[in-house]
């Protein structure tokens, strides 16, 4: 069946962190959002159809992962990716967020290391730093005349032989850069890990966006030595746009790693999932296949109209090419703005909410995040906003 895309759905005065809370982040509040990593679409009928009827049961007492729930997610890594998961490895979580720092907490002591790839999703330096851990940095290299990014894989082991980081936050596939790690890359740095006894704990939360020519590599099922270290953390909630029913799975094969990461998870006093997130994340392993690959195909189109738009109208951004993920990583380099100039630029004049390069790190200078999982009209009047600003 056809899913709609195209209509503007209202997200105004419904406690949107995207759309109702400009002035408590202190922005003005006429800004047009594109920033945070959640879409403007609906979930499917057929997912919405489940979730109304556990609503109509009327009684949410405590609820827990159940059979159907595990064969759910077991299916949809089988299917999709190969992964042969096991019920035993999953513990559930509120978020991938929630879960990174029970990892980092759980494997890391106050004042270690834990490494990261700037220009890099910034709460993984967040939860390092909330919990008392020491950053430290293998930046990705930028070549600014082919607008691509690549790991230097000599830093990267230099950084882990001498500093000495007891956890690796891996993002997999990359935000903000859109990459998707080929087989190869994630060999080296698994070896490079191993060697240096570094856990290594991945987030894979944009995995389902791998584009056409792309493929999604789980990076524990590479090796049985890789999947004795690592921690993956996956959630629904980017593919199918449910963050705010809270639910993600942390899968760890290492039973001595998964105890550490048991125990801490049981400081935080999280237990019982969400009754309506377990129901969500059921269904849409079960049923949201069709959707995806719709919006998968509506978001190559948004992002063949971006570049068009941008080339006819602001040639003076380049889009980072994504392989992956509905967030598009653009060099405003050849605006020859400072950091706080490209901020003026983008919300006094283009009157956008977007995220600034310099939130990933200051390896992000000169750049903005752009999130095109929204309505084509939305984006063409952003497009235009900005494009009218410059």
């Amino acid at each position: 069946m056809p899913y709609d895309f195209d209509t503007v759905i209202d997200r105004r005065n419904t406690a949107s962190l995207k759309f109702d809370f400009h002035e408590e982040r202190g922005k003005a509040p006429e800004l047009l959002p594109l920033w945070v990593a959640d879409m403007d679409f609906s979930l499917p009928r057929e997912v919405l159809d489940d979730i109304k009827a556990r609503v109509q049961h009327g009684v949410f007492g405590y609820t827990f992962t159940d059979d159907e729930y595990h064969r759910a997610v077991h299916d949809w890594f089988a299917n999709h990716y190969g992964w042969e998961t096991k019920r035993e490895w999953i513990i559930t979580t509120p978020g991938v967020v929630f879960a990174i720092a029970t990892a980092i907490r759980a494997f890391s002591a106050l004042g270690e290391a834990v490494l990261i790839q700037p220009p890099v999703y910034y709460p993984f330096a967040q939860m390092a730093r909330y919990n008392g851990r020491r950053i430290v940095k293998a930046p990705l290299s930028y070549n600014d005349e082919t607008y691509t990014y690549s790991i230097d894989f000599d830093e990267f082991e230099r950084v882990v032989r001498e500093e000495k980081p007891r956890v690796f936050v891996l993002c997999n596939p990359h935000n903000p850069g859109g990459l998707v790690w080929t087989r190869d890359e994630l060999k080296k740095m698994g070896e490079i890990c191993l060697e240096h006894n570094c856990i290594v704990v991945s987030d894979e939360i944009h995995e389902d966006f791998a584009r056409p020519g792309y493929e999604h590599v789980v990076f524990a099922d590479l090796d049985p030595r890789f999947e004795a270290i690592t921690v993956t953390c996956t959630s629904p909630s980017k593919s199918f746009n449910m963050a705010g029913l809270q639910i993600s799975n942390v899968f760890i094969a290492n039973e001595g790693l998964r105890n550490l990461y048991q125990a801490e998870h049981n400081a935080t006093g999280y237990g019982e999932v969400g009754c309506l997130g377990m129901v969500a994340a059921r269904s849409v392993y079960s049923k949201g296949g069709p959707w995806l690959e719709e919006l998968k195909e509506y978001l190559e189109g948004n992002l063949a109209f971006m570049k068009e738009y941008l080339a006819e109208h602001a040639s003076q951004l380049v889009v980072v090419e994504p392989q992956s993920t509905y967030l598009v990583w653009v060099d405003c380099k050849a605006l020859a703005l400072s950091d706080e100039q490209l901020r003026e630029l983008v919300e006094d004049k283009a009157r956008l909410w977007l995220d600034m390069g310099t939130m990933f790190g200051e390896e992000g200078s000169g750049f903005i995040r752009f999130n095109i999982a929204c309505p084509r009209a939305t984006l063409v009047q952003a497009l235009k906003q900005l494009a009218d600003a410059i």
